[in-house]
């Protein structure tokens, strides 16, 4: 166990190993085997942690790494031999971290007792390694969705909205041309920045997270934007420039005041300024406005000598976008449908004459038909 601790100490590459409190506390274990205290003290942490796997935490930690070696295969560069030789000697360390078992580490019969072994750290490191722009690296590889602090730090989500394809219902045509566009993004050809418009509840920020949520697995993650934060775009396209995932900035309900500076802001990005022009972002905004500027019947009699030119300002930013795809507000047909289909889901038990009957008065009470009333409607039958 000396000889383990020792490698532990010469971590390198893997060097955060040392600042998890998990890999300390067993670090500071592993020439106390006769102390009890030590042991529990590890163990309690591994329970918390991920609930007593000592190997898929050793997994995990690696997967979650953005070492130097990771951060040079992600860029496309050429790993030096001596950084190669360093990983190849720390993952048989961290091997041996994985397969430590209870036996190894204490000689107390009646102490509580943790999994482990089962998992090959070094083909799994290198298979992730080898397939960066599927997998990323550091807060990329565990989570799919982000968004910006106020700071403008990139924060993940951690219990994100996990809505499928599978669940959203009608607006096939609207949804394929994202998928697509979306990826042809991640085969690397050019991708258009899109605006989704139209009623509110249609689904158009339900098809932009389902979407990235389908394509996890394929190498994408998005980063929600708020309307305030669209100055900071240009400083996020640099930081995620050399990240081999790819990336959609989402814009929320987006819609602008007259004279509002953050209609400049995105209306440059999207412009095709250098920063702009990423291989591996796209921008998809929603909004339930076609123009985006809320615009008055007054600002089309104002003072200036060149009102046209004025009014062709406001449209100018939905027309920067190279995909406008519209969600209508859904006729009767097609909202019984998404609510046959939804209850379908569901599981729920009734007949389609009573919960057509029940769902169209549920709309008419709410004055007016959409896929989020249908959802909330069968939620209502759920809950009952």
């Amino acid at each position: 166990m000396k000889d383990l601790k020792t490698r532990i100490g010469a971590l390198t590459v893997f060097r955060e190993f040392l600042c998890d409190e998990v890999i300390a506390s067993l670090y500071n274990l592993l020439d106390k085997k006769s102390d009890v205290c030590a042991y529990s003290d590890f163990v309690s942490k591994l329970y918390n942690a991920n609930g007593g796997d000592l190997s898929q935490y050793v997994r995990s930690i690696c997967e979650n790494s953005s070492n130097v070696y990771v951060r040079m295969i992600g860029k496309g560069e050429s790993v030096p031999g001596y950084i190669e030789k360093s990983v190849e000697f720390e993952l048989d360390t961290l091997q041996m971290i994985s397969d430590l078992s209870f036996y190894n580490l204490t000689d107390c019969t009646w102490a509580s007792q943790f999994k482990s072994g089962g998992v090959d750290i070094r083909k799994i490191y290198l298979d992730r390694a080898r397939n960066i722009g599927r997998y990323g690296f550091g807060i990329y590889a565990k989570y799919g969705m982000f968004y910006l602090d106020d700071s403008g730090e990139i924060i993940p989500v951690k219990n994100p909205d996990k809505t499928r394809l599978s669940q959203l219902v009608d607006y096939e045509y609207q949804r394929g041309i994202v998928i697509d566009n979306t990826k042809a993004l991640l085969c690397g050809k050019p991708a258009a920045n899109i605006l989704l418009t139209g009623d509110a509840g249609t689904g158009k920020s339900a098809t932009v997270k389902a979407v990235c949520n389908e394509l996890f697995g394929d190498g994408l993650r998005i980063i929600e934007i708020r309307k305030d934060q669209l100055h900071i775009i240009p400083q996020i396209l640099d930081e995620l420039a050399e990240n081999p995932l790819k990336f959609v900035l989402f814009i929320d309900d987006l819609s602008f005041l007259k004279d509002d500076d953050n209609f400049n802001a995105l209306k440059a990005v999207l412009e095709g300024s250098v920063s702009a022009k990423s291989r591996n972002v796209v921008i998809y905004a929603t909004s339930n406005r076609r123009h985006i500027i809320k615009e008055k019947f007054s600002d089309r009699d104002g003072d200036e000598v060149h009102i046209n030119d004025t009014l062709q300002e406001t449209v100018s930013l939905s027309e920067r976008f190279g995909i406008h795809i519209s969600f209508d507000k859904p006729d009767k047909k097609t909202f019984l449908h998404i609510v046959r289909s939804l209850a379908s889901q569901s599981g729920l038990k009734i007949d389609d004459d009573e919960l057509e009957l029940k769902a169209e008065r549920f709309a008419l009470q709410r004055g007016g038909r959409s896929a989020r009333l249908a959802r909330q409607f069968v939620d209502g039958l759920l809950s009952e």
